[in-house]
C-alpha cells in the first residue's frame, strides 16, 4: 500500500490537511533538526499529514518508509522514550508524543496540546494505521545477541552511524569504529552495584574490516593501554574490546579490569 493509503481522512472528527511528502534530499525543509538522524537510517520517504478541529489543538502524522523492518526497528529504539501504548511491533506513548514500529515503517504522532481528547484521538489513529500495515518485521539478529541478565531491555540501540553511536553513548568526534551504512551496530546498557555500563555489538560486512576497525579503535581509543584490548579511562572505569570474526565487542564503563574482562568474555561466547 501506499502511505497515504494507510492514514485515514478524519479520525473523531478530526480532518486531514493535504498531504506533505519529503525524501532524504528535502527532509530538511520538514525536520530541520532531526532530518540527519532519520537519513543515519537510510529512510527512503515521509508523509505528513495534519488533522485540524475546530478549537481543538492540531495532530500531526509523520509515516516514514524507512525501506527495511530492522531501521524502522533502529529508528524507534533511537528515540524511544514514554510507556509501552501496546500498538504495533513496539510503541511509546509520553506527553501527547505516540510513536511505534510495524513492518518496515515508523509511525510518529504528536498532538500540539495533551488533552484528554486529543490522546483519545492519537490512540485511535495510532490503532487505525497499525491495522492497515498488513507486513510486520523482525527485530534486528544483532539485538538478540545481548546477554539479559542486568539488561535494560528498553535502552537497547540499534544503528549504523557513529552519529547515532555519540547520541546514546559518546565515543568520539571521529568514526573510529569505521561505521557505515552496512554495518550494524546495537548499544545495551547493563546495571552492576548501582553502576550502569555498556556493551557495543558492531557486524562488519568481512573480517577484513573488523580487523581494521580495531586497528582504528586501538589506536585512537587506547593508545596508551597497559595491556592489549583493556584500558582504565579517566573517570577510573575501565573498556575492553576484542574482535570475534566480523564483529567486535566492546565493553565501556566496567568497575574493575577484572569486570571489563568477564563481561566481554561473556559477549565472546555469544553465538555469533
Amino acid at each position: 500500500m501506499e502511505l497515504e493509503d494507510l492514514l485515514p481522512k478524519e479520525i473523531n472528527g478530526w480532518r486531514a490537511e493535504e498531504d506533505l511528502i519529503f525524501d532524504p534530499d528535502t527532509i530538511f525543509k520538514y525536520l530541520d533538526g532531526s532530518g540527519e538522524v532519520y537519513r543515519a537510517f537510510n529512510f527512503k520517504q515521509l508523509l505528513a499529514r495534519h488533522f485540524i478541529k475546530k478549537g481543538r489543538t492540531k495532530i500531526i502524522a509523520d509515516l516514514f518508509d524507512m525501506g527495511t523492518d530492522r531501521d524502522a526497528y533502529g529508528i524507534f529504539s533511537h528515540g524511544y522514550e514514554g510507556e509501552e501504548a501496546g500498538i504495533g511491533q513496539g510503541s511509546g506513548y509520553t506527553g501527547g508524543l505516540l510513536s511505534f514500529w510495524k513492518g518496515h515503517l515508523f509511525v510518529s504522532l504528536f498532538a500540539e496540546k495533551e488533552t484528554g481528547e486529543a490522546q483519545e484521538a492519537l490512540f485511535s489513529l495510532a490503532k487505525t494505521i497499525a491495522s492497515a500495515i498488513e507486513n510486520e518485521g523482525q527485530i534486528p539478529e544483532i539485538v538478540s545477541l545481548f546477554p539479559l541478565k542486568g539488561l535494560d531491555k528498553t535502552g537497547v540501540r540499534y544503528f549504523h552511524s557513529h552519529i547515532i553511536l555519540n547520541s546514546h553513548f559518546f565515543l568520539a568526534d571521529a568514526n573510529i569504529l569505521l561505521l557505515d551504512h552496512q554495518t550494524d551496530a546495537a548499544l545495551g546498557v547493563y546495571e552492576d552495584q548501582g553502576e550502569k555500563y555498556h556493551l557495543l555489538l558492531v557486524r562488519y560486512l568481512k573480517e577484513s574490516d573488523a580487523a581494521n576497525a580495531l586497528e582504528s579503535f586501538l589506536a585512537a581509543y587506547m593508545p596508551d593501554a597497559s595491556e592489549p584490548g583493556v584500558v582504565q579511562t579517566e573517570d577510573g572505569k575501565w573498556t575492553a574490546v576484542r574482535r570475534k570474526g566480523p564483529f567486535l565487542i566492546i565493553v565501556f564503563n566496567a568497575l574493575s579490569n577484572a569486570h571489563a574482562k568477564e563481561f566481554l568474555s561473556k559477549g565472546s561466547r555469544l553465538n555469533i
